[in-house]
């Protein structure tokens, strides 16, 4: 047995650096290596164990180990084998890095206090607003700062319109005026000019919006007469209102390539103004014998016929008629009452349309369709049957009474039939008849015609009538 372990060891010679490199260190690696190798010695020279060969094997591979990761450089130390703490080489096992750079974009607290928490709350650092629903109190003015300036304190800050241009005038006023006619609130406009600093074009208001009603229906020109009304002493002067007016005399040739009846309606709107104490009553009468232009003669000599025959009884307050979003619902329905009575009598139907579209309210034209139904049913003659049914195929046929306001108005009709039965026996006979010829004639659909209400024809009488159906005939 020792002359194979003589054997080996010259096989495998063990060295003493090798040896060295085990686990002990200090005193035990100085004064332990000459006993180990004094018992090496003695083991050689004695009988060899069987373990003895396996401490010196395990010894062996536990310092080529050491070496192998004592040649590795410090940055690479996180990688590749790694000697465990019992001794056993680990491979594949990241290790963190010692490096000291590996802590400069660490952000955790060096004095290992807090929680992790944003500094401030979050209310602190750069570009930040501060915390939420903090409200800062005034700040104290500090008189000591080399900044300070005394003047400042006394300041006083207003918001300043620079005046409005002559190039932007009728771009900024027009549409204020435009949405008038619209919504006809002649305080939002008073609202609106207020804001503006019109400057010396304070008294072109006027002749602009005169300008813009000329080309527009009788209904604007009522409410650019109210509106002319309502600013004057408020935001217009009187002196503004005559020199506007002064301008559309001075402009009539020129209006009147648009508008042929300028002068008859700029007349009006003199006689208007003078009537509602807007212009002086000596203002026309300052222009005898000074006019040269036949337009301005024409403007005015409508105005003074007007005013004089204002002075007989005739009211000119409301000369230019009222729109219809503006006008009683009462007056309305007397309108188209006396429209139809008007057409039943002459048989014009393009007179019908006309006052049908002066009137101006397509959103009510339902209430023509139902009061011409009603009057069919009322009369006794086949002449007004003849006369309504072609007038509303007229009306239907050109669009001027939408296919919505046409069933609109039949199913009202539809809806009061039994009470207007009440006082005409025979209405649901004829409303049934006009309801065939309405649709035969392509005025109304099938749907519509079948939700006509049928009068029942069976019905039961007194008591002497015990059992007895009767069948009214018309």
């Amino acid at each position: 047995m020792a002359a194979d372990c003589v054997a080996w060891l010259n096989a495998y010679p063990v060295d003493a650096e090798d040896l060295s490199d085990s686990f002990l260190s200090g005193e035990e690696e100085n004064g332990g290596l000459a006993v180990h190798n004094k018992n090496i010695s003695n083991e050689i020279n004695s009988n060899w164990l069987s373990s003895t060969s396996n401490s010196i094997h395990e010894a062996r591979l536990k310092a080529k180990a050491k070496r192998r990761l004592r040649k590795n450089s410090s940055r690479d130390s996180g990688r590749g084998d790694s000697l465990s703490d019992n001794g056993d080489v680990s491979r594949g096992i990241s290790v963190a890095p010692t490096s000291p750079k590996s802590k400069l974009m660490d952000r955790k607290s060096r004095m290992r206090k807090g929680r992790g928490l944003p500094k401030k709350g979050g209310a602190g650092g750069k570009g930040v607003w501060g915390k939420t629903g903090e409200v800062y109190g005034p700040v104290v003015v500090d008189e000591k700062d080399p900044n300070y300036d005394e003047d400042q304190e006394n300041c006083v800050y207003e918001t300043v319109v620079p005046p409005l241009e002559e190039r932007d005038f009728e771009k900024t006023v027009t549409p204020i005026v435009l949405e008038y006619f619209e919504h006809g609130d002649t305080n939002e406009v008073a609202e609106l000019l207020s804001e503006l600093n019109l400057g010396s074009m304070q008294s072109e208001v006027p002749s602009l919006a005169v300008s813009l009603a000329l080309e527009a229906k009788a209904s604007h020109r009522e409410l650019t007469s109210r509106l002319l009304v309502d600013l004057c002493g408020t935001v217009l002067s009187h002196s503004d209102m005559a020199t506007s007016f002064d301008k559309l005399l001075r402009d009539l040739p020129d209006l009147v390539l648009d508008t042929p009846g300028a002068p008859q309606l700029v007349g009006q709107f003199i006689a208007r103004a003078v009537s509602d104490q807007i212009l002086s009553k000596s203002y026309i009468d300052g222009y005898k014998g000074k006019v040269d232009c036949e337009y301005a003669r024409a403007a005015l000599d409508r105005a003074a016929v007007l005013l004089k025959m204002s002075l007989g009884g005739l009211r000119i307050d409301n000369h230019w008629g009222t729109g219809g979003g503006q006008r009683p619902v009462i007056q309305l329905i007397r309108e188209m009452n006396l429209l139809l009575n008007e057409y039943i009598l002459s048989g014009d139907s393009k007179e019908a349309e006309r006052c049908l579209r002066d009137l101006e309210v397509p959103h009510f034209h339902h209430e023509f369709v139902y009061e011409a139904i009603v009057m069919v049913l009322e009369s006794k003659g086949e002449k007004t049957f003849k006369k309504v049914l072609k007038l509303l195929s007229l009306f239907s046929a050109s669009s001027i009474i939408t296919v919505d306001q046409m069933k609109r108005g039949f199913e009202r009709v539809y809806m009061d039939i039994a009470e207007i039965n009440i006082d005409v026996p025979r209405a649901y006979f004829l409303l049934e008849q006009f309801v065939e010829k309405s649709f035969s004639l392509g005025i109304i659909g099938v749907k519509l015609r079948d939700q006509c209400p049928r009068w029942s024809r069976k019905r039961f009488v007194s008591e002497g009538d015990v059992g007895v159906v009767k069948f009214d005939r018309y």
